[in-house]
């Protein structure tokens, strides 16, 4: 896993590959991040105890994006808060993203390219939830 900061050491982005599951119950994300991303690793006949999310009021100040590469290519331009630029980064297929903060663009670099993105919501519409980087 290798994690992206800002001049000031904030946590903008990490990434991972398949390459970084674990055995077991691994969670990239910390327990403080608006969006939990992990993943599961057991062998055949594993049981999971069946479970009910209780109601439990959160504060969610931003939206956090993952992206996952299934196919193909994608560039992530990485950004702070102040918008200026940190870093370029590739993603190959079997690799992911967590965006914490900051900005980010995408760039599709092959054809076909098969992405999976989940953001936490509700969605509150492009003019409150996002403002452009003029790049």
């Amino acid at each position: 896993m290798t994690t992206f900061v800002d001049q000031n050491n904030n946590r903008i982005a990490f990434k991972f590959s398949i390459a970084d599951i674990q055995k077991g119950l691994t969670f990239f994300s910390e327990d403080k991040d608006f969006l939990q991303v992990g993943t599961w690793n057991y062998d055949k006949g594993k049981k999971l105890l069946a479970h009910i999310h209780n109601n439990a009021p959160r504060e969610i100040l931003r939206t956090q994006e993952f992206v996952f590469v299934v196919k193909g290519k994608m560039k992530t331009l990485l950004y702070d808060e102040h918008a200026q630029f940190i870093q370029e980064v590739v993603l190959n297929p079997q690799e992911g993203m967590i965006l914490l903060s900051g900005g980010h663009g995408y760039e599709i670099l092959e054809k076909e390219t098969i992405i999976i993105e989940v953001k936490n919501g509700p969605y509150a519409g492009a003019e409150l939830d996002r403002r452009r980087i003029e790049k």
